[in-house]
């Protein structure tokens, strides 16, 4: 028997209704159901063919035990290594080695200095930095400022001139933060990316109420559309997600990707819409189901994205990203 777990936390809709469309499906060998994490010793296995993690971002035990749990041959969706690696500023950097269009962007070093450090911690870091001749980079106010890390709009601020930006910053304490060109769109897209091969397109309005901001209809054309599908699969190959979202916002007919790092995105029926939940579930429970069956016991069942695997080989060059383009230029799932 294969087990498919889901490792959850506050949320219910998509956990349950993931679980029981599994089990619906009567595939033989085939069981779901929630994780339960007993005491984790160094090395042992989990009963776990295939994990769908949607909690460890906030719970740091729960990442190590997921970590533990790929070494022992667990296919967990997200690689949990990669997910532990990854951060917005690096997606952006890739984006413009990879053909994706994004914000213009800078980082900055944390307002306050993180704990146990004093300034001769940042002996190498220029001071004072230019602020002039980043904003002038950016082409100018207004523009975003917020986490390089993490998500859930959360720190995430609109300003407008010197003074807004120096404010805002004030309140950052010890976070990195990016600093980004703001792209005034004429259309708003949130893409969900299922196993490097399903994706939906969803008109979305980010300046709607939450339970709102899916009851858009942007009218843009079939050739747009299709533009981000394959941008959507380029952008999760090369990081190696199995479960994703990407925005976009769009601007004179280009396709911004806004934000792209969204291992755990929501999958709420209260929020993306009863039209949007089937289609998660039914493509997530496919997925997971085909991860299991071609699952191998003790082996290494991770996803990795294509940066790792050319770093590996010693190949990221324009070369690879043709081949990329390739392999997303006749995609096997549904645009929308």
């Amino acid at each position: 028997m294969k087990k498919i777990g889901i490792l959850h936390g506050k949320e219910v809709s998509f956990p349950e209704a993931f679980v029981a469309r599994i089990n619906a499906k009567n595939v033989k060998n085939i069981h779901a159901e929630p994780v339960l994490v007993d005491e984790l010793m160094q090395g042992n296995p989990t009963p776990y063919a295939v994990m769908i993690d949607r909690i460890s971002q906030d719970v740091p035990f729960y990442r190590a035990y997921l970590k533990n749990a790929a070494l022992n041959g667990t296919a967990v969706l997200n690689n949990p290594f990669w997910w532990s690696a990854d951060e917005k500023f690096f997606n952006n950097c890739l984006s413009t080695k990879i053909g994706v269009p994004v914000p213009k962007t800078v980082l900055l070093p944390s307002k306050e200095m993180p704990p146990d450090t004093s300034g001769q911690s940042f002996r190498n870091l220029k001071y004072p930095l230019d602020w002039e001749r980043m904003i002038e980079y950016l082409g100018g106010f207004p523009l975003f400022m917020k986490p390089h890390a993490g998500g859930g709009w959360k720190n995430v601020y609109k300003i407008h001139n010197f003074d807004e930006f120096f404010n805002a910053y004030n309140e950052t304490n010890t976070l990195v933060m990016l600093l980004q060109e703001a792209i005034e769109f004429d259309a708003y897209f949130r893409c969900y990316c299922l196993g490097g091969k399903f994706v939906r397109i969803m008109d979305y309005e980010p300046r709607n109420p939450h339970h709102l901001r899916y009851v858009a209809d942007h009218k843009v054309s079939a050739e747009l559309r299709q533009q981000m599908h394959n941008l959507v699969l380029r952008i999760n190959h090369y990081l190696g997600y199995d479960f994703n979202t990407v925005e976009f916002a769009i601007r004179d007919g280009i396709p911004y990707a806004i934000d792209f790092c969204n291992p755990a995105p929501d999958a709420d029926v209260n929020s993306v819409g009863e039209e949007n939940f089937e289609w998660v579930v039914e493509n997530a429970a496919n997925m997971a189901i085909e991860r299991a069956q071609a699952h191998k016991d003790g082996g290494n069942n991770l996803t990795w994205g294509q940066y790792v695997q050319d770093s590996i080989a010693g190949r990221m060059s324009s070369e690879s990203v043709q081949e990329s383009a390739k392999k997303v230029s006749n995609p096997r799932g549904s645009k929308k």
